[in-house]
């Protein structure tokens, strides 16, 4: 046994406790530990003394971790009986029951969105949740001074409400619209620098967006799912055709669906979508406040002007876009009546999912 062994085995008989034995094992195989003292003394030896110095290191290291191992296990057991012995477990005891966690009603409810239109053939796309003045307004139709500004309850993330610097005004952006033109400009630049004609365009764009109201039905942040669809010859019918298939598929394939005239800067001709009371089914209820009808989307044929925004050629491609609230579609679904819930954090409501 080698003096270096016989002076850890004296000290390792002096450790009574688990961190008493880390701090030792610190002390011998840290990184600044004595074995490493050990081998930094081998460039100071002869070159024929390097080989046999450097194995009785090694054997020594070997010796160390195994003694510190077999005297982990000895502290750990006589450890756990003290405490046991203070703190007596009847292992008869069933154990304490913790109930299983559950997805938040409006992921649910976007993965099912998600699901449906991408068996559709959509794709998904995202966007920034800080957008620019210009994608999230000017490029949309909607620029400087527009009355449809005033729909738009906007946070600004710089003091530039009013001003006439576009380039220097961020938004938090209030829809998910602004995708649609990141995704248009960006096919369009592909389609110049490659010489490639336009590719067709079939997407939605779920995220969360924001504005400055907060009561029973509308929160400061909450989530929406924009869809665009643009190619050669697509007309109004194709999008009520699209949009009668998803609601059917989310509310059941007897409801029905109507389109009202609406209006949107960034589609012309615009439409409010509404289905069939979903609890009621048509006949008058405080929900549909006696309509039997509940507006459930916003739609329309994409404005040429948008198109021109981006450089499509609107004699060649038409398009049209849709927007829905993820809550508004949630709360339809599960019977919830104020949209605060679902950020309150209570587990008795979010138990329910």
């Amino acid at each position: 046994m080698t003096a270096l062994q016989e002076l850890f085995l004296k000290e390792l008989e002096a450790v009574t406790s688990t961190a008493a034995l880390r701090e030792l094992r610190s002390r011998y195989t840290g990184k600044n530990g004595v074995l490493t003292g050990e081998l930094k003394k081998l460039p100071a030896l002869a070159p024929h003394e390097r080989a046999a110095f450097g194995k009785q290191v090694n054997i020594d290291k070997v010796f160390i971790e195994k003694r510190l191992k077999e005297h982990e296990q000895v502290l750990t057991t006589k450890e756990i009986k003290a405490k046991l012995s203070k703190n007596p477990v009847d292992i008869t005891l069933p154990g304490y029951y913790k109930k299983p966690g559950g997805r938040h009603p409006v992921t649910i409810v976007l993965a099912e969105i998600t699901e449906i239109f991408v068996s559709m053939g959509f794709s998904i796309e995202e966007g920034p949740e800080v957008e620019s003045d210009y994608y999230n307004f000017e490029a949309l139709n909607i620029p400087i001074n527009h009355p449809a500004r005033d729909m738009q309850d906007t946070f600004y993330i710089e003091n530039t409400a009013g001003s006439q610097s576009n380039e220097s005004a961020f938004v938090l952006r209030t829809h998910t619209s602004p995708v649609q033109i990141r995704v248009m400009e960006k096919r369009v630049n592909e389609s110049r620098a490659n010489g490639t004609p336009l590719p067709p365009l079939r997407f939605i764009a779920p995220g969360k967006v924001y504005r400055c109201d907060s009561d029973v039905s509308h929160s400061p942040m909450f989530h929406q799912v924009e869809g665009l669809v643009v190619d050669k010859n697509i007309s109004f019918a194709n999008l009520k055709g699209l949009l009668e298939g998803f609601l059917q598929r989310v509310f059941g394939p007897e409801v029905p669906v109507r389109l009202r005239p609406s209006f949107f800067p960034f589609t012309e001709p615009s439409a409010e979508v509404d289905m069939g009371c979903y609890f009621c089914k048509g006949a008058g209820c405080r929900v549909c406040k006696g309509t039997g009808w509940i507006e459930i989307m916003g739609a329309g044929m994409v404005d040429p002007r948008v198109f021109r925004n981006v450089g499509y050629d609107t004699g060649k491609y038409s398009g049209f876009a849709f927007g829905m609230g993820i809550e508004r579609i949630a709360s339809l679904k599960y019977g919830i009546d104020d949209i605060r819930l679902y950020y309150d954090g209570d587990l008795r409501f979010l138990r329910q999912f």
